[in-house]
């Protein structure tokens, strides 16, 4: 085995999962060259990681069909042994198909499956996680159990949060892609009131997330709470977050960044649900969920622009009692 490539443009938080196959597949096939496909942006991830030979980065916004071509003929001309797709859509199955590798694997859900070496059946049932269905797609490769995503942020990421790190402190990160995956604002301003003042905490995000943290922090009473959202690569957030002695988080990438550098991590659940197989995967890890039994939860499996019944209660019915509780365990 000579060249291996993993295709994965989806999100972020869907990429971090997907270093558990790079994982597995680095200690099956060590001398192999292996490579991954992501979306801009999550390239960023993969700086200096220790496994990956190249990243092909595919640009969605700008020019996204030439830019497919273009990334088709790039990785026909390396000529992969295996290609293995994690998506289920049809411009990666036309990426697989066309690759020119000896053997392609990917979902059966894929509208190209039919045309690849190798289909397994991709489900949700069970509660299987995420990182558990993409293994499936490794079982002509390896006979290892799933390995755990992991990063590898350099020495000079965990040196460009040190200046963050000179007290305890708690990394809160309050947006998502989805609305109904975020809880509300005050929520969190409720959350930040109360909790311990032994503390730091900081509020993290990507730069559109900015307002929002801004909007939390100007609703505190206390005068340690910083807002840093723009202010971080994703490694170097990975490295603050890897040092927190605890990560507040909704159903987001940020969890993802704390299952792959194994920190302790509270994950929020407004309208999805850890059954759906994302859920947090660090060894000290809180589960925090409206204890209401509402019908309407879940009400997607990515969650939506808004609440379809217009109340949100998946979100605003979480407590501040429930949200504290984690840090009375660690």
């Amino acid at each position: 085995m000579h060249r291996i490539l993993v295709i994965q443009t989806a999100f972020i938080g869907d990429v971090v999962l997907a270093t558990a196959m790079l994982e597995n597949l680095h200690a099956a096939y060590p001398s192999a060259k292996l490579d991954i496909l992501v979306r801009q942006g999550a390239d960023e991830l993969f700086k200096d990681h220790p496994y990956i030979n190249q990243v092909h980065v595919w640009d969605k916004k700008k020019n996204k069909y030439q830019h497919l071509f273009e990334i088709i003929k790039t990785i026909r001309r390396i000529k992969y042994d295996v290609v293995i797709n994690v998506q289920r859509y049809l411009a990666t199955g036309i990426i697989t198909v066309l690759s020119g590798a000896k053997k392609t694997i990917g979902f059966d859900k894929n509208p190209l499956g039919f045309l690849f070496s190798e289909t397994v059946k991709h489900s949700f049932g069970a509660a299987l996680h995420e990182t558990s269905r993409n293994h499936a797609l490794l079982k002509s490769l390896t006979t290892a159990p799933v390995a755990k995503p992991a990063l590898y942020p350099s020495a000079a990421n965990f040196a460009a949060v040190q200046k963050w790190q000179g007290a305890p402190y708690i990394c809160m990160s309050p947006g998502s892609v989805w609305e109904t995956k975020k809880m509300p604002a005050q929520n969190w301003i409720q959350l930040i009131n109360a909790a311990p003042t032994n503390y730091t905490i900081y509020l993290m995000g990507a730069p559109n997330e900015k307002d929002l943290c801004e909007e939390i922090l100007s609703g505190s009473s206390r005068e340690d709470v910083f807002n840093i959202t723009g202010q971080l690569n994703l490694l170097e957030a990975a490295a603050l977050i890897k040092g927190a002695h605890l990560n507040y988080v909704n159903d987001s990438a940020p969890m993802h960044l704390a299952s792959a550098t194994n920190a302790p991590v509270a994950a929020i659940y407004c309208s999805t649900i850890p059954a759906f197989g994302y859920g947090p995967l660090s060894d000290t890890q809180f589960i925090v969920e409206t204890l209401e039994p509402l019908a309407c939860k879940p009400c997607g499996l990515h969650g939506k622009k808004a609440c379809p019944l217009g109340h949100f209660n998946c979100g605003h019915s979480i407590t501040t009692a429930q949200l504290l509780a984690p840090l009375s365990l660690i």
